[in-house]
Order: C-alpha cells, then sequence, then structure tokens
C-alpha cells in the first residue's frame, strides 16, 4: 500500500532519511528530475553523470541514488567498491531500453570498422559495447574528436537517441549511422507547444537543457530552423542554474524546455524569476516512482542494491573515461 505523504508528514519523514543516512554511511545523490521533496533531502543534486562523479568523490561507504536505474549503474562503474542503492529498482528510463546487447552487436556486425558512441543514458551493458560515451552537452565535440583521431572518413555508429543524433550530424555536417531510439518524454515537447509559449511570452528567453535527453528533440528543432533560435541557450544542468542565479533579481520571465522537474531547483534559485515549462506535461514517470517512503525503506532495509559484475563494468568504464578526458 503506498504510503500518503501529506505537509506534515513530509519532515518528519526527511528527518527519518537524514538519520538513516548518517547511521548507514550513506550519500544521498538526486536527480534534478526527482520530486522536490527528495530533492530537499539529498546530500547533492545535478544530472547523471555529474551525479556519479560526486559519488566517487565522496568518502561515505554508501550511494542511495535517487534517479532511474541507469545511474546507479554508472555510479557502480564508477565506485565499484561502494553500495549503491537505489529507492525502487523498477525505476527504468524508455530511452535506454530501445536499444539491446543483442541488437547493438548485430549493428556493429554490419558496420565491422565503425566506431561506436552512446549517449550516457544507456545501459552498463550497453556502455560495455562501446568506444565512446557522450552527453547531450559533449556529443559535438566527442564527435569531432573521433574525426580526428581516426580519420574523416571514418563511420559511426550513433545511438540511442535519433534526435541527438540527427542534431550532432547537422553540427558536423556529416552523415553517421543513427538508432532509432527515443526518451518517451519527447512526445511531450513539439515545435508548435514552443511556438505558442513563446508567442504568450514576447522576448523570454528559451533555456535547454542539454544534459537532458528528454530536450534532444528540441535541439533538433532549433537545429532544423524550425524554432526560431534567438533568445535560446543551449544550457548543462550547471549553466542554467549559473544563468538562474545570474538574472536573480532581474523579475524575467524565462520559458524552460525540459522535464518540469527542473522547475524546483531553478525557482530555488531565482524565486523572483517567472520560469515557464515549454510542456507542463513533459514529466518523466520512472523519476517519479523515487519517493520519501521508499528512500526512508531503502536505507533502512539496505535494499535495491544495484551492483554492474565486474567483468561488464571494466569496459563500460572505458567510454566514459573517455568522453571525460575530451571534455571533462
Amino acid at each position: 500500500m503506498t504510503e500518503l505523504l501529506t505537509i506534515e508528514s513530509i519532515p518528519q519523514l526527511q528527518e527519518q532519511v537524514r538519520a538513516l543516512a548518517k547511521e548507514r554511511d550513506a550519500v544521498i545523490l538526486a536527480h534534478n528530475y526527482q520530486l522536490p521533496e527528495v530533492q530537499d533531502v539529498a546530500d547533492y543534486v545535478g544530472d547523471s553523470l555529474g551525479l556519479s562523479q560526486q559519488a566517487a568523490r565522496s568518502d561515505k561507504s554508501v550511494i542511495a541514488f535517487c534517479g532511474v536505474h541507469f545511474m546507479a549503474e554508472t555510479a557502480s562503474v564508477l565506485c565499484p567498491e561502494k553500495q549503491v542503492l537505489i529507492p525502487d529498482v523498477d525505476a527504468g528510463c524508455s530511452l535506454a531500453d530501445s536499444i539491446t546487447p543483442g541488437e547493438l552487436r548485430d549493428w556493429q556486425a554490419k558496420h565491422p570498422n565503425a566506431q561506436t558512441v552512446m549517449y550516457v543514458n544507456t545501459t552498463a551493458e550497453i556502455k560495455a559495447l562501446t568506444d565512446y560515451c557522450v552527453t547531450s552537452s559533449n556529443a559535438v565535440a566527442v564527435v569531432e574528436h573521433i574525426y580526428r583521431e581516426h580519420g574523416q572518413d571514418t563511420e559511426i555508429l550513433f545511438g540511442p537517441d535519433m534526435f541527438l543524433g540527427a542534431y550532432v550530424e547537422k553540427v558536423t555536417g556529416r552523415p553517421m549511422h543513427v538508432w532509432d531510439g527515443e526518451c518517451h518524454v519527447h512526445a511531450g515537447i513539439r515545435p508548435s507547444d514552443i511556438e505558442t509559449v513563446r508567442a504568450e511570452n514576447p522576448g523570454a528567453d528559451f533555456l535547454i537543457h542539454p544534459e537532458c535527453g528528454c530536450s534532444t528533440s528540441v535541439m533538433e528543432y532549433v537545429a532544423a530552423g524550425d524554432v526560431d533560435a534567438s533568445g535560446v541557450h543551449m544550457l548543462s544542468t550547471g549553466g542554467m542554474l549559473q544563468y538562474a542565479q545570474e538574472h536573480k533579481g532581474d523579475g524575467s520571465t524565462v520559458i524552460m524546455a525540459t522535464e518540469v522537474g527542473m522547475m524546483y531547483p531553478l525557482q530555488l534559485a531565482a524565486p523572483d524569476v517567472n520560469f515557464i515549462a515549454a510542456n507542463e506535461k513533459a514529466s518523466c514517470r520512472y523519476m517519479k516512482m523515487i519517493t520519501l517512503p521508499k528512500l526512508r525503506d531503502c536505507l533502512r532495509d539496505m535494499s535495491g542494491e544495484v551492483k554492474v559484475a565486474p567483468e561488464i563494468a571494466a569496459k563500460a568504464r572505458i567510454p566514459i573515461d573517455r568522453m571525460v578526458s575530451i571534455n571533462p
């Protein structure tokens, strides 16, 4: 039975979570798209890769990862000596699920000389078959690095996000083999939605979060010219929060095209700025599966452990390290 949260019960639950985290020697990491009450209890809030890097720097022996499953896997890959827990093991990712190891192997067999480039929003098994990982913000830099290092005629298998792949092709001016996958939240953000909200808020800046797979379709629309590029800012999580801090006190209106959970940290950073979601329905149901009661139970019972097999983790770490070395 789902535990009903109330305004009165949330502080008490958060106190329980903090006490359990201290008792278990745990660091609590929360993705930007988590529920506000979960973000509030976290030691660190950020994007998936940044949180995993934070996990690696932490001196705690336990990591409670409030995000989706592939993120907890990445933390396990980067922190093999630590115990990684996720409050709901069923919190998956439609983008990560859009390609299987068997499908990737078959694709690679058809292009034996190609370099495989995969978005960081993939499973550890996929990463283990990959040459380079990318985030939305450094995908172009990584692909350009590959052309410099391996030759201008190098074949590239890029996946699983078709929107990010199309965006990279437009920026580099080079065709790749792009996998036909997407995040389920993509469907919630369309050029018509953006045109409408921008028309209703003339002069408002338009922020796109490049670390979010859910925004890559919007990046493609901008690159294709379907969305007016004036006032558009392609910003990472840190960049978006820095934008909010720099514009605190402006009292301006800003449109944000990404998963709606990002509204909360932005509003905390700049309470006077009127942040508007490009589409209020752009919500990841998997992210919202993580709740305070589940986090409490996870820490209390030390349940929901995510452990990547050593042989997979060793291979999966290679493309991650390559990505970070190209664009730290």
